[in-house]
């Protein structure tokens, strides 16, 4: 008994963490239709300009809490300044952004930690 309650106890934990952390095919779907890689590269890994975030792999929190810094501005505390991520921000609801960056965050990464 004991056993099965664990397991259920588990279950629901599991699938709660996956609906909170966003979905990852409505991310790619999203990516799609917000053309994210027309700046960040086909695979998210390849940037169009060396100055351009590497997105592939980063962590979901990160990503997400970027998107909404761009949606607040530069001109409030913890916004982020940039014309084209701020319009492109803007448009996105935090559904898009929390399956977006579940998305990215899912994709295999090009990135390293140096020591």
């Amino acid at each position: 008994m004991k056993k099965t309650l664990l397991m259920a106890t588990l279950l629901s934990s599991l699938s709660f963490a996956a609906y909170a952390g966003g979905d990852i095919e409505a991310g790619k779907e999203a990516a799609k239709k917000f053309n994210c890689a027309s700046c960040h590269g086909e695979n998210y890994s390849k940037p169009i300009d060396p100055s351009y975030p590497k997105l592939a792999g980063q962590h979901a929190d990160y990503l997400a809490q970027a998107l909404h810094s761009y949606q607040r501005g530069g001109d409030v505390q913890n916004g982020r300044s940039n014309p084209t991520m701020a319009a492109q921000a803007k448009a996105l609801s935090n559904k898009d952004i929390q399956n977006i960056a579940a998305y990215l965050h899912s994709l295999p990464t090009e990135l390293v930690l140096k020591k």
